[in-house]
């Protein structure tokens, strides 16, 4: 299956105009004709069937002849704050993994180590939709402005929330064996020269859980996509 994306279409659609850039790779470089179906996802977890009866390379019509809803494979929610690499290739790599595995909301935090502080959340939305139709999920992950890691615990986080650092602590253990199935999660990640100690400190004093994401020393986006992996794996 090819998936297209498009946030707009709802179950109250009924024709798509397609802009001038998708409808010319529509026709042009799919050769799509009048009368092809195509499937779409608006992201929010729905499949669309649309029929094209206008291929136009510079406005491609479509009409919508059904629809039907896809829930999500997964049965938790899991949250990623993860402070951007250095590299941006390197986070969009968790960008794209992460999608693929299941995750639910992305939010990049600005610590005290961080390396890369202005990010370009357009594409990364652009790695996101991307990743999702590779994968053929129907649900896109939501992907947060950057926000300070001081003002990011200010929040009310639901549910079960962890910070993955290296500091040595006596009531570290392993993610898989405090992870609650199941339930909500946020998972913090910090930069390459991980937290701060004073961050670690005001983290714990938000009552989250330190975990341990094993023995080995791990790059920020190789300790993220672990993360996502061991929570996927433990639902399953």
């Amino acid at each position: 299956m090819q998936l297209f994306y498009n946030s707009e279409i709802s179950t109250e659609t009924s024709q798509l105009t397609f802009d001038k850039i998708e409808s010319k790779h529509i026709v042009r470089v799919l050769r799509k004709q009048v009368n092809d179906i195509l499937k779409i996802t608006n992201g929010k977890g729905f499949l669309f069937d649309v029929k094209i009866i206008i291929a136009s390379d510079k406005k491609c019509l479509a009409e919508v002849i059904r629809f039907e809803e896809k829930p999500k494979p997964w049965n938790y929610y899991l949250h990623i704050a993860i402070a951007p690499t250095k590299l941006n290739d390197r986070i969009e790599w968790f960008l794209e993994k992460a999608t693929e595995i299941g995750i639910d909301e992305i939010t990049p935090i600005i610590c005290s180590n961080s390396e890369r502080r202005v990010i370009k959340l357009e594409r990364f939305e652009k790695i996101i939709q991307s990743a999702m139709k590779q994968s053929l999920k129907f649900t896109l992950p939501k992907l947060n402005a950057p926000i300070k890691l001081n003002d990011f615990i200010k929040q009310d986080l639901e549910g079960q929330v962890c910070i993955a650092h290296c500091e040595d602590q006596k009531d570290k253990n392993l993610l898989q064996s405090v992870i609650k199935p199941s339930e909500r999660t946020t998972i913090l990640i910090g930069p390459e020269g991980d937290f701060s100690t004073d961050e670690i400190t005001k983290c714990l004093a938000k009552n989250m859980t330190p975990i341990s994401l094993g023995e080995s020393r791990l790059r920020t986006e190789t300790a993220a996509l672990v993360a996502v992996n061991t929570v996927s794996f433990i639902n399953q």
